[in-house]
């Protein structure tokens, strides 16, 4: 009978440890054609047997989210996007309807985030953005911005206390994720769509000592900006699993789920 090497065992105890490792998808969409190419009750089947236990979702228009709320009230948690359809991006920031759109959501329903919203630069000085900021701080709500270094900064300088969930921060360098991340104790990370190419078995070793240096402020993000992203929920869930078997476990169970749930424990 042959016996297979110690670190052989780990490894394999490690994998099929990871494999039941529940995920919080902190970046998770649900606009107005996924609700048409994927049903509610499809789309909550999808996150659960892809075993992401929490999702914090939100959609163009909000109708997404509330009909994901309905049919999946134990994983979703909603967050309100500012676009009332596709095509906003770029404009809503200049649109002052956007907020009567925004506050009206606000009275209706429960909120865990205001976002994902995209602003660069000096977008976050224009009326709009500047009253988003302040909807965020008189309703406790985390801002999940899709922005710049330089827009984040202009948040913080708008509301020092603010607590900012950095979308595809991924897409910046470790360095400059680390950076600011030092320089701001209430910022967060997703990683959607991170820089490096990891192979789903291992982790670049400059974003390695990002997690390492900042093992709490890390969080797994898919980011399903188009309806077909939908049938890769459960690819990505399995893709993060892979390389966060490559972890320690506590660092892997913070990035899995624990650092979402704190980062949005805090809003209560």
């Amino acid at each position: 009978m042959k016996f297979l090497p110690f670190v052989l065992l780990v490894a394999f105890a490690g994998q099929a440890q990871a494999q039941d490792l529940p995920l919080f998808d902190a970046h998770i969409h649900y606009s107005h054609d996924a609700v048409i190419q994927v049903p509610p009750e499809q789309a909550a089947k999808i996150l659960r047997e892809a075993g992401v236990t929490k999702a914090l979702v939100s959609s163009s228009d909000d109708d997404g989210t509330q009909k994901l709320v309905a049919a999946a009230p134990e994983i979703v948690v909603p967050a309100l996007r500012p676009y009332r359809r596709r095509g906003e991006i770029g404009s809503w920031m200049h649109d002052p309807t956007v907020i009567d759109y925004v506050e009206g959501r606000l009275a209706r329903f429960e909120y865990k985030a205001l976002g994902e919203f995209h602003a660069f630069g000096d977008d976050i000085e224009t009326p709009v953005l500047q009253r988003m900021i302040a909807l965020a701080k008189q309703h406790n709500l985390l801002l999940h911005a899709h922005s710049d270094a330089d827009a984040v900064e202009r948040i913080f300088k708008t509301w020092p206390d603010a607590r900012v969930l950095w979308a595809h921060s991924g897409f910046d360098s470790p360095g400059k994720v680390r950076d600011m991340l030092r320089r701001h104790k209430q910022l967060w990370s997703d990683l959607a769509f991170r820089s490096d190419h990891a192979s789903g078995k291992q982790v670049d070793e400059q974003w390695l000592a990002a997690f390492e240096e900042f093992p709490d402020r890390f969080m797994i993000g898919t980011d399903t900006f188009a309806p077909e992203r939908w049938y890769y929920i459960k690819d990505h869930a399995d893709y993060s699993r892979g390389w966060l078997a490559s972890l320690p476990k506590p660092l892997a169970e913070n990035i899995a789920y624990k650092n979402a749930e704190k980062m949005l424990g805090l809003l209560n």
